[in-house]
């Protein structure tokens, strides 16, 4: 029995080597494993730093840059007033001009007789002008505003007709 005893021992020895072996390759193996993981967060770290200097580079040209987009739009703005007075301006010229032209426009309807018949007076003054001092008219007998006269007398009786 001292045989089963002692065979038993150095089973249980055997199996104790062939696991602190195996513990072993494991651990070498994590070892390798965790040195290979620290070279890349080194290597990480490295690029990480870069990037962020070149971020905070980036985000100060952008914070310049809505700076200067600010500045600008501030000045576009006075000039988009500008003009917008300036249409105005225009707006109300334009209302001016239309008031004027129909008012203009209403007195000629309204004095629409008056102005024919000032007319037909400057046109018989103008006969009797000729007549008195014995003018002939260079075109072939025609006085002048003769036609002109009977033109304006035709258009007023049709439009108050």
């Amino acid at each position: 029995m001292q045989i089963i005893l002692y065979l038993s021992v150095a089973l249980i020895a055997i199996a104790f080597f062939i696991l602190v072996l195996s513990l072993t390759k494991t651990l070498k193996a994590m070892k390798e494993t965790l040195e290979s993981v620290s070279h890349t967060l080194d290597g990480l770290e490295s690029q990480l730093k870069g990037v962020t200097g070149e971020t905070t580079m980036l985000l100060h040209k952008t914070n310049a840059l809505a700076d200067d987009i600010q500045g600008k739009v501030e000045k576009l703005d006075t000039v988009v007033h500008a003009v917008q007075s300036v249409g105005d301006t225009v707006q109300e010229m334009n209302d001016s001009l239309r008031k004027v032209t129909t008012s203009v426009s209403s007195a000629m309807v309204r004095n629409q007789d008056k102005v024919a018949q000032v007319v037909q007076w400057g046109a018989v003054v103008k006969e009797l002008k000729d007549k008195w001092f014995g003018e002939k008219n260079k075109h072939h007998g025609k006085k002048p505003f003769d036609s002109e006269v009977k033109i304006h007398t035709h258009q007023l009786e049709r439009s108050k007709g």
